[in-house]
């Protein structure tokens, strides 16, 4: 059988290629051809793709020897990504313990303060207001420098150089490595800051750490920091949007948010499974002997990527999978991913969109998209799905 091309293209909007669903029904685990790089395994059953981000006969770190299934001309493989236990271990943990939910939750005061701070910015500026431009994006920035300790002044900087490296054809692979290069010496440049004078913020905290221990080199420390930040921002700033369009565009699911504040938190764990914001699968992972994964062998050595976006709706898990369904219990979802590269910040991007939705339905009840056309924009040439910019109104 030939392979697939993928990524398939790109439905409207937030919607799946009917590809998916039939390859999961069909072809479960597929083999697949990438723009650039080698062949590769495609896997779309929930349990499978489990299976391959948790297993440990799937390795990221052989990343860095292949030639890398992918949708940029340049192999970008690399930093803490591209790590196996225990070396992934090691590094990661010089940061872990600033995501606890714990932690995490003494930020929610902070995280209410700006929102509300926000919402009314954007409703006295003149409406419409963009969702994007003027509450999501800033609302993450504020949240993210201020737990790691970056200056929100340098916000222009690192949010151009952080979303170059989330960018497929929309950039040059030249402006993408300046990018990356340029925020590396930001970075640099702030971890030596804090080391002649530390602060009360996460960058300090992971200085200390790294000279009390010995437990990571400078430029895995860098390396972290980066990861952290450009994560931090990119990922919530987007689904954040994601998920107000999806509420907004059948009206009657924020409105039951208005009515019924205590469903948020389920609704978000909902709307990680429902909106499908990567657009070109997980990272790929290389097996270390061979696998059999819903009856077919995958040869030793072999690049497989696991296609999370489907597998939160396949109907062995989830029951009328592509239904919305705000108050859905249990929810196993695979939205933040699994295994030792499931998301650092996960504690964090979810406070920060129940507190952005529980503000948003509080003081704006009567938020709707409006009826102009072009109100909605959508990104192109990204790694993530999402509007670029999301006009929002209450009249």
């Amino acid at each position: 059988m030939e392979p697939h091309v993928f990524p398939f293209p790109r439905a409207e909007r937030l919607e799946l290629d009917p590809e998916y669903a039939r390859l999961q029904a069909e072809e479960p685990v597929s083999q697949v051809v990438f723009p650039y790089g080698e062949p590769a395994w495609l896997v779309t059953r929930y349990e499978d793709v489990r299976t391959v981000l948790s297993d440990g006969r799937f390795s990221r770190a052989l990343s860095l020897e292949r030639d890398v299934p992918r949708v940029t001309v340049e192999n970008f493989s690399g930093g803490i990504v591209a790590m196996d236990p225990p070396e992934h271990t090691r590094v990661r943990s010089v940061c872990q313990y600033a995501f606890t939910a714990r932690r995490v939750a003494r930020l929610r005061e902070r995280a209410t303060v700006i929102a509300t701070e926000l919402a009314k910015e954007a409703i006295a500026g003149g409406e419409p207001f963009d969702g994007v431009e003027d509450f999501a994006v800033p609302f993450t920035l504020r949240m993210i420098c201020e737990l790691l300790g970056v200056p929100y002044g340098d916000r222009g900087r690192f949010r151009q150089w952080a979303e170059a490296g989330l960018a497929t054809t929309s950039i040059s692979e030249e402006e993408r490595l300046s990018a990356a290069g340029n925020l590396w010496e930001y970075i640099s440049g702030l971890l030596a800051e804090r080391r002649a004078d530390p602060q009360g913020d996460l960058i300090s905290a992971m200085v200390a750490s790294q000279s009390e221990t010995g437990a990571v080199t400078d430029d895995e420390l860098v390396m972290v920091v980066m990861t952290v930040l450009a994560a931090g921002y990119e990922t919530t700033s987007t689904e954040l949007p994601n998920f107000l369009y999806v509420l907004l565009e059948t009206p009657s699911r924020y409105r039951e948010l208005v009515s019924r504040p205590s469903v948020i938190p389920s609704a978000v764990e909902e709307l990680m499974r429902y909106v499908p914001m990567e657009a070109n699968g997980a990272s790929p992972r290389f097996t270390l002997e061979e696998v059999t994964l819903s009856g077919t062998r995958i040869p030793a050595g072999a690049p497989v990527v696991a296609a999370t976006v489907i597998a939160n709706r396949d109907p062995a898990v989830f029951a009328d999978p592509h239904r919305l369904d705000l108050t859905r219990a249990p929810n196993p979802h695979l939205g933040f991913g699994l295994g030792a590269h499931y998301c650092l910040g996960a504690p964090l991007a979810r406070l920060e969109l129940q507190v952005a939705l529980e503000v948003l339905t509080a003081a704006l009840p009567a938020l709707r998209l409006p009826d102009e056309p072009g109100s909605v924009e959508w990104k192109a040439g990204m790694m993530v799905r999402g509007p670029s910019k999301l006009m929002l109104t209450v009249q």
